[in-house]
């Protein structure tokens, strides 16, 4: 009788310190993205400064178009912050959306295009979850370009771009 007890005691022992490896469920925060995402374009098309940037996390970066543009999110709000005054702001629609997760599904990264007064840019970045809200923590904003153009592209940006590169690379 003992030797029984002693049995199903070890059994449900071993299941129970077993670790769940399942991932979690991420179809309600795949939506609570794709939402935020929507939310954070139309409040910097509708020039909503704080509504904006309360989308980002305190310490998340702005990478733009133009290879100098990287920037902490204070550096960020005082770049944009004329553009949002006068009602000058961008207007980004989501035409793609991808979303993935970690793990632990607070974490979560996307990439998607965009419909904007720049034809079409790739919007791309990292999200984490904060209390229940997500937040963006990273943001890399790029315009896409035909490879059928790429030669005259790089034309048009090559006495720029080999200037900032001999910057760049003598520091």
């Amino acid at each position: 009788m003992g030797y029984r007890i002693v049995s199903v005691l070890v059994i449900v022992a071993l299941f129970g310190s077993c670790k769940n490896n399942v991932a979690p469920d991420t179809s309600s925060d795949k939506t609570a993205i794709a939402a935020m995402l929507d939310s954070f374009n139309r409040a910097a098309a509708n020039a909503e400064y704080d509504r904006y940037f309360n989308f980002y996390t305190d310490d998340a970066v702005f990478i733009g178009t133009d290879a100098t543009e990287n920037w902490d999110k204070k550096s960020y709000m005082a770049w944009a912050k004329p553009y949002f005054d006068k009602k000058t702001t961008w207007n980004f629609t989501s035409i793609d959306r991808h979303i993935f997760f970690d793990k632990t599904g607070t974490l979560a990264w996307f990439d998607e295009l965009l419909s904007t007064q720049m034809k079409i840019c790739r919007g791309s970045g990292v999200v984490v979850k904060v209390g229940n809200d997500w937040k963006v923590q990273q943001y890399v904003l790029s315009t896409t370009i035909p490879n059928s153009q790429i030669d005259t592209v790089v034309s048009i940006k090559a006495a720029i771009e080999d200037e900032l590169i001999k910057k760049l690379t003598s520091k």
